[in-house]
Formats: C-alpha cells, sequence, structure tokens
C-alpha cells in the first residue's frame, strides 16, 4: 500500500532511542514525515538524527522522561514550536519487568505505571488539542500482554490494560470529532526491553530468557504501525499466536490460563519454574 500519507506530517514518538521507537523514527523520516524523537537520552537522540532524516529541520530531538509531566508538556509546547502542529502521538516509552508478584518490591509497579500507563496520559492530554485541531491520530504501543495477562509481568500486564483502557475510552469520547485512535499490540519483538526488564528488587536483569533473533524485527513492527496508521485502523495485533492468544483468552480462559503458565515456565530462569 502506499505511504505516501506521512510527508510533512508532525510525528512525536516516545522512546525513541530505541527498539520499536527508533525503527519508527527512521521509518516515517525516510517517508517524509517530520519526525520528534523524545527520551531520556538527549545525547543518544543527537546521534541517532541524522539516521532518520537527511534533512535537519525535519528532526527534533528533545530529552523527556514521559513520567514526568513537566517534561510532556515541554515535549509538547516545542513540537508546536517548532513545527506549528501535530499530526500523530506515538505513545511507545515502556519499560517491563520480570518476577513474581509475592516477590516485588512495590516500588517496581509504581515505577512501570509511571512510565507505561503516566507516560502514555501526559503526553496525551498535552496533544489533544492539537491532534483534535488536525484531526490527526494518537497511538498507544501496547503489548499481547495488555490483552492476556502474564505470569511474573503483573506490572508490566497491568500498565498495558490500562492504557488499552484510557486510549479506549479516548476513542469513544472523541467519536465524532475526527481523531484516530490506535491501540498497537506488537507479539514478541526483538529490542532491548527484555534486558533492561526490572527484576523483583528494583534492578535491571540484565540480560534476555528469548532468543531475540528469532522474533520479529523492530523494523517489520514500525512497517506494521504505519500501515495501520496509514489504514486509520483502531487496533492492530500482531503475530499469529498474538491473535490467537487473544480470540482463546476470551473463549477460553481457564485454558489460556494454564497454557500461558506452562509457556512462561520453559522461559530461562523463570521465576516459577
Amino acid at each position: 500500500m502506499r505511504l505516501d500519507c506521512f510527508v510533512d506530517k508532525v510525528i512525536i514518538i516516545t522512546g525513541a532511542s530505541s527498539g520499536i521507537g527508533l525503527a519508527s523514527a527512521r521509518l516515517f523520516g525516510s517517508l517524509g514525515a517530520k519526525v520528534v524523537m523524545a527520551a531520556r537520552s538527549y545525547e543518544k537522540l543527537l546521534e541517532l538524527a541524522p539516521g532518520v532524516s537527511s534533512d535537519p529541520k525535519k528532526v527534533l530531538c528533545v530529552k523527556t522522561d514521559v513520567s514526568v509531566e513537566s517534561d510532556c508538556k515541554e515535549l509538547i509546547e516545542r513540537t508546536v514550536a517548532e513545527f506549528g502542529r501535530i499530526d500523530i502521538l506515538v505513545n511507545n516509552a515502556g519499560i517491563s519487568m520480570r518476577a513474581m508478584f509475592k516477590d516485588l518490591d512495590l516500588s517496581v509497579i509504581h515505577s512501570l505505571m509511571d512510565v507505561n500507563f503516566w507516560g502514555t496520559v501526559n503526553c496525551t492530554k498535552y496533544a489533544l488539542p492539537w491532534l483534535l485541531e488536525s484531526k490527526g491520530q494518537l497511538v498507544g504501543v501496547i503489548s499481547i500482554a495488555g490483552y492476556s495477562a502474564l505470569p511474573a509481568r503483573a506490572g508490566y500486564s497491568s500498565s498495558k490494560y490500562a492504557v488499552r483502557g484510557f486510549l479506549d475510552t479516548i476513542r469513544i469520547e472523541h467519536l465524532k470529532d475526527g481523531l484516530g485512535v490506535l491501540v498497537f499490540a506488537p507479539g514478541y519483538t526483538d529490542s532491548n526491553v527484555r534486558k533492561a526488564a526490572l527484576t523483583a528488587d528494583g534492578t535491571p536483569q540484565g540480560e534476555t530468557p528469548l532468543k531475540e533473533e528469532k522474533l520479529m524485527s523492530a523494523e517489520t513492527c514500525a512497517m506494521h504501525l504505519a500501515k495501520a496508521l496509514a489504514r486509520r485502523k483502531s487496533q492492530k495485533i500482531l503475530t499469529a499466536i498474538g491473535k490467537l492468544t487473544v480470540v482463546a483468552h476470551n473463549l477460553f480462559p481457564r485454558l489460556t490460563d494454564r497454557l500461558t503458565y506452562s509457556y512462561i515456565a520453559r522461559e530461562a530462569g523463570s521465576p516459577f519454574k
């Protein structure tokens, strides 16, 4: 399908310094969009920016911690000051975890909710008037875990469920305002998220339990995102197993619970093996 609809569109991407966020920034930049890259590491964004667009005037880097409301407000204000509008907001910034809830320091769940849920809420709050003006699109990058819970990821699943509920509500509230709201749910994707996932005491686990090279690439995931936005979809669930999991969770919840337990128990270093 044609993706020339993104030419000169102003697209904000949070968590743009790696993974799906970086791949999306590069893709939208190659399609002629004006890309705003937001992440906590400003120096890294500056290093990556030339690979997003050959025209430096089409890339804006903004140091942003999405868990800080004032940072999100500044992100939106700087975008509008630079480009005069906002067409798409991709709420992609997120962190994960891996630990049994019974062993978990509650600060870990607070951290995940602050970034994954409140980060989405904070950015959306300040971008929404501009998105309504442009009849643009709002995106939340969640996970299959936002439809069917993953054990040992209580904070992660909870935050992704919350984002889905929040975005569904915004869609209904603005059903007649021309606003597009996309809940985008990748399956397992090759990224740094599992290496940075928090353990029971809040420290990063430092290694992934999965064979990352066998997972969907961030670039493929970004292309799915672009196509879903071009079609102004309200929901996109990726991978066959992801779609099957969502359907099974709705139709056969107890069976899905058992299958999910067995699947996660086979992970390297599983907390409940």
